[in-house]
């Protein structure tokens, strides 16, 4: 899905629509996937409005979410999260184990890293970006893939959860 000048003016636009700590004018994400063909593996960053994911972590639990409480908590909740919202998998298979190596706070964003172990060489994968989608109704999930020296993107929301992005 070729999205470049949406997914370009939408960058513009994204750090002047967290200005006001509490509102947003839109929900929305950014997530980089780099395949990484040396060490068989997906390199993902995802950025999140703080105050947005706090909302989504805190959903069933018996004391608000805050990322920058101490301890192994917010870390332990945002990768249960993000294993059941983003999901990869080779095309015919079952979703890979995502791993959340850590977490960067940005201003009133927060940048996680993952990866995810491949079984081998890939030229394609199936990628389910759903973070957020179940607490906004409005979320856009932008992600930009560069892969094999090409570079492409696609734009998630409710209804298009899932895509099959091709190297």
């Amino acid at each position: 899905m070729r999205l470049l000048p949406f997914v370009a003016a939408l960058l513009l636009l994204f750090p002047l629509a967290g200005a006001a700590p509490a509102f947003h004018a839109y929900h929305s994400t950014i997530t980089e996937l780099r395949y990484n063909a040396a060490k068989k593996q997906l390199e993902i960053s995802v950025k999140v409005f703080v105050d947005d994911f706090e909302k989504a972590l805190s959903q069933g639990q018996p004391t608000r979410v805050n990322l920058t409480d101490a301890g192994p908590r917010p870390l332990v909740l945002a990768t249960a999260y993000f294993q059941r919202t983003l999901q990869v998998s080779v095309v015919t298979g079952k979703p890979l184990l995502l791993q959340v190596l850590g977490m960067q706070a940005e201003n009133d964003g927060c940048w996680f890293y993952c990866k995810v172990p491949l079984p081998g060489p890939v030229t394609a994968v199936k990628l389910r970006q759903a973070v957020l989608l179940d607490t906004f109704a409005d979320q856009m999930n932008i992600v930009n893939i560069e892969a094999n020296g090409k570079k492409q993107s696609a734009l998630f929301r409710a209804g298009h959860e899932e895509e099959t992005l091709a190297w």
